[in-house]
């Protein structure tokens, strides 16, 4: 296992194992995994709340539920997507400050990777047209939120799976 440039083990290695963990877990690294956590949980507490509301609004007259569903379309637009996209950033600059210790060609990283993105697919190609269409008046639009938001909802379980036991490292 190579950490920190160097292999475990490895006689005459300038960075000792100690150093190494000293640099990974500094404040700035520290920062940047507080800011990942945040982002994280404000990008997907809309994958868990909106499908309540929306059940909750299902009696409201159309008009009113377009007006929900508009806020939601807004808060997505403004809030959650940027979020989602933060989180993934700084993942990666976790990455590039943890000295080695977290590297690219770990199976959990690139697949979390892969999850990131299709993530942002769901989130920009589907939910958030799906989202505006309903606030316009477009009722059959909820299916699509519904889809997406199970999709989201799964690939967030995904990712929390990988970020936890980090398969391949």
């Amino acid at each position: 296992m190579s950490v920190g440039g160097c292999r475990t083990g490895e006689s005459g290695c300038r960075r000792s194992l100690v150093g190494m963990f000293a640099a990974y877990r500094e404040t700035g690294y520290n920062v940047m995994l507080f800011l990942h956590i945040v982002t994280a949980l404000v990008a997907f507490v809309p994958a868990f709340v909106h499908p309540l509301l929306a059940k909750q609004i299902a009696a409201f007259d159309a008009s009113s539920r377009g007006k929900v569903f508009a806020v939601m379309a807004g808060n997505s637009r403004r809030i959650y997507a940027p979020a989602l996209i933060l989180t993934g950033l700084f993942g990666f600059a976790m990455q590039g400050m943890s000295d080695g210790v977290i590297e690219f060609g770990q199976t959990w990283f690139w697949l979390a990777l892969v999850v990131w993105l299709a993530m942002n697919g769901v989130l920009h190609g589907m939910l958030l047209p799906a989202e505006r269409s309903v606030s316009d008046g477009d009722e059959s639009a909820a299916k699509k939120i519904d889809t997406a938001g199970l999709i989201l909802a799964g690939t967030f379980l995904v990712m929390v799976y990988l970020m936890v036991f980090k398969p391949g490292s």
